[in-house]
């Protein structure tokens, strides 16, 4: 069981997987059962064949369990998910194909039920459609093939039918189970109590209804293709659902199974089940990273690109953060655990992604009304096809074989199909990319969004300050200012010294160690470097020890301090000998990503605490024009609302706490992964990966998820509305109507699949 409590709506949420479902109809009549109980709001999702469901005190998941079983199916708190050995993969277990009757539990059941009725179906439909096959009494031999079929083969389909008529209810499996039986019965009339029994009786194939005498027409070839083509496009159907949600289980099954713990200085093999916060575990390199947590001993590359789509590996030292499920590529290193199980970034992800895929765009609610009442329409329109060839033309075969053409054309399965198996391949391959999608409804918001407001710190810079320049004094040479000055600041934790230092190391090596270190509050650091006296920091501190800057340098930092950039200068032996330049880094990916973000019809905005300078700085390296800067944190939900209230449909795009309020306040709310906890959940897309390039990608997905949807519920729409009239009007054989019906759903799985060839810009 799935399920969270929520203190304020006093309510609870549950996840129940549904077992029985044969098309969307019956999706619709268990929500609509559910959504009856007082303080329940329901969806089920045909595809995932799950109901997501929250209630309030005094209903108890029994309660809801029990609703779905007197509708007519089953209900059960869903098992975790366990791994599917690659042999039981391609023989369609438990998928659509066997839902029906659930009368076998074998695992190839469908598959067997499939090959079988093909088997003896096949002679039948030959025999029927080539009259020079027919030899006497060959219509015994027919009725013999073809029975089994549609008793046996079609044993699902008649048995879910009775079920449903035993609740009051109909469904597809109505319209199949009436067509077939119909099919068969008027045969048996005929060969029984007709004239088809007669030997030498020969029997014409024809696309479209014909008139002829009904007591020498037979419809096995009807009844038992009919029967085999849905058997065939609901074991296709299943496998295709099963490709749709690969990407899902695939993420489940990334995590390692097993990891070596340290206990009393001892590596432990156990379980990974069994690690909990706090604990240290030994990573070697190959090895998966059993969870999250921080490198506390050795350094490496880790390769996170099943979780971020980051193909390059990422360096980790001593206190780096790592996400369970990535892989070692080099030294050995121990880690820290800090979250498990449920908490990890890896489950995190899952449930994001599994959310999302039971969820239903506005679109597809539609979709689902429609196919609630659509079964009870196509029986009344059947009858009234029945009646209406019975009263134009008086030919009961005719009649008959265009109101079972209708009962067999018209199954909703690719309306129901339509939404979920788009969003479940959309938003596994979102996932694979390191975008996660939170639910269907973020898709219509992407296509409407106009304008995107990039936070600059951590978003479209790095969040950390590096060394952007140096400018020495005449006769100084840059290597010995960059020693002496990193030096100094190498020993001082302020981040403004560790972009020095680092830079410093960068570009010249090891640093030797000062002596007489002190650091010197609000103005700098000084220091003995191989017996010089060296002054880093403010222009005061040099004021305090009577150096001036010169001319030139007091231009440098002017210069430099207008374009943003801190201005650090550096003195030794009592004279001034350069200005450091350091400034937040730009992200190397960001100018391309306001590229890419502009290429989607997107106005990119550039928002910031920081002073003008330093913003108009920035704006102008990435290529933004438009810049709101100074802004305070509890601002920044006024920028978004002063935006919406000019007209504009706003993202926006951030990854700390402070931009939590205001990515929930956007109309899109895209989520830095490298962010905070806050920002991730006020977000409706989710960035795994700390490129901003990413935005656009995950904007381009969304907006081809949703493309889909709704080409998916075109063709299925116009599908319905073309064959019914074509099938009412006499223009369909029944067999050629089943073939239809059955490849209509699968032809809708087979473009939603299409999302899987999505490729990211990065």
């Amino acid at each position: 069981m799935t399920s969270t409590a929520s203190e304020a709506g006093h309510t609870a949420q549950v996840e129940l997987a549904i077992g029985g479902m044969t098309c969307a109809s019956c999706a619709a009549r268990i929500e609509k059962k559910l959504n009856r109980i007082d303080g329940v709001a329901a969806t089920v999702n045909f595809a995932t064949e799950k109901a997501k469901v929250s209630y309030g005190a005094g209903v108890e998941v029994t309660d809801l369990i029990a609703t779905v079983v007197r509708t007519g199916y089953t209900a059960e708190e869903p098992r975790p998910p366990e791994p599917v050995p690659p042999a039981a993969a391609t023989e369609a277990p438990g998928g659509a194909a066997d839902r029906p009757g659930h009368d076998e539990d074998r695992p190839d059941a469908p598959r067997r039920r499939l090959l079988i009725s093909f088997a003896l179906s096949l002679p039948v439909v030959v025999l029927a459609m080539v009259p020079s096959f027919q030899f006497e009494n060959w219509q015994w031999l027919s009725l013999t093939l073809a029975a089994p079929v549609v008793v046996w083969g079609g044993a699902p389909f008649h048995k879910a039918a009775w079920s449903n008529a035993r609740h009051g209810a109909a469904t597809m499996d109505t319209l199949v189970s009436l067509g077939t039986l119909a099919a068969l019965g008027w045969s048996l009339w005929a060969l029984f109590f007709g004239h088809a029994g007669m030997p030498g009786m020969r029997h014409g194939f024809d696309l479209t209804v014909s008139r002829a005498d009904g007591s020498s027409s037979i419809y096995l070839e009807a009844a038992a293709g009919v029967t085999t083509f849905i058997l065939l496009g609901r074991f296709l159907e299943a496998r295709s659902k099963r490709a749709a949600g690969a990407a899902l289980h695939a993420l489940l099954e990334l995590g390692a199974k097993d990891v070596a713990v340290l206990r009393d200085g001892r590596e432990v093999r156990v379980p990974v089940g069994e690690l909990a916060a706090g604990d240290r575990f030994v990573v070697r390199p190959g090895e998966k990273i059993a969870t999250d947590g921080t490198v506390v001993e050795g350094g490496s590359a880790v390769d996170a690109s099943m979780l971020t789509g980051e193909s390059v590996p990422v360096d980790v030292v001593v206190g780096d953060a790592v996400a369970g499920a990535t892989v070692n590529t080099a030294g050995r290193i121990v880690v820290e655990a800090t979250r498990v199980g449920a908490d990890t970034q890896l489950a995190r992800m899952a449930k994001l992604v599994e959310d999302a895929q039971n969820g239903k765009a506005e679109v597809q609610r539609l979709a689902d009304r429609i196919s609630g009442i659509f079964v009870p329409i196509v029986l009344l329109i059947a009858l009234g096809t029945l009646l209406g060839w019975l009263v134009a033309t008086g030919d009961a075969t005719a009649a008959f074989t265009a109101a079972v053409a209708v009962l067999i054309i018209a199954c909703p399965c690719a309306l129901g199909l339509a939404t979920p198996t788009a969003l479940m391949v959309g938003t596994g391959r979102g996932a694979q990319l390191g975008i996660l999608i939170k639910g269907p409804e973020v898709l219509e918001s992407t296509r409407r969004v106009d304008t995107v407001v990039l936070d600059k710190t951590g978003t479209v810079t790095t969040g950390r300050m590096r060394l952007r320049g140096v400018v020495t004094a005449p006769g100084t040479d840059e290597e010995v200012l960059l020693r002496l000055a990193g030096s100094v600041e190498h020993a001082s934790e302020h981040p403004v010294a560790r972009a020095i230092a680092d830079g410093a190391v960068e570009r010249v090596g090891s640093l030797p160690v000062p002596e007489g270190f002190t650091s010197v509050a609000g103005l700098g650091v000084r220091g003995v470097v191989d017996g010089h006296k060296v002054l880093v920091g403010r222009e005061k501190l040099l004021g305090q020890w009577a150096v001036e800057l010169p001319e030139e340098l007091a231009s440098a930092k002017a210069a430099a301090e207008a374009e943003g950039h801190t201005a650090v200068a550096v003195a030794w032996d009592g004279e001034a000998r350069g200005i450091l330049l350091v400034a937040d880094a730009i992200k190397e990916t960001s100018a391309d990503a306001v590229t890419q973000l502009r290429a989607l019809g997107l106005t990119p905005v550039l928002l910031t605490g920081d002073n003008r300078l330093v913003a108009e700085s920035v704006a102008r390296e990435i290529g933004v024009e438009e810049v709101i800067a100074e802004v305070l944190p509890e601002e920044k939900v006024d920028v978004v609302k002063r935006l919406q209230g000019e007209g504009r449909t706003v993202a926006m795009v951030g990854d700390g706490v402070n931009d939590a309020a205001a990515l929930a306040t956007a109309d899109l709310g895209l989520a830095m992964g490298t962010g905070t906890d806050a920002a991730i959940e006020a977000g409706d897309l989710t960035l795994v990966r700390g490129d901003l390039r990413v935005a656009a990608d995950a904007i381009r997905l969304a907006r081809r998820t949703l493309t889909t949807i709704k080409g998916n519920l075109f063709w299925a729409f116009g599908y319905n509305v073309a064959a019914l009239p074509l099938a009412a009007a006499g223009m369909l054989n029944p067999m050629i109507a089943g073939a239809a019906m059955a490849f209509s759903s699968v032809f809708v799985v087979t473009n939603s699949l299409r999302l899987r060839a999505f490729t990211a810009s990065t």
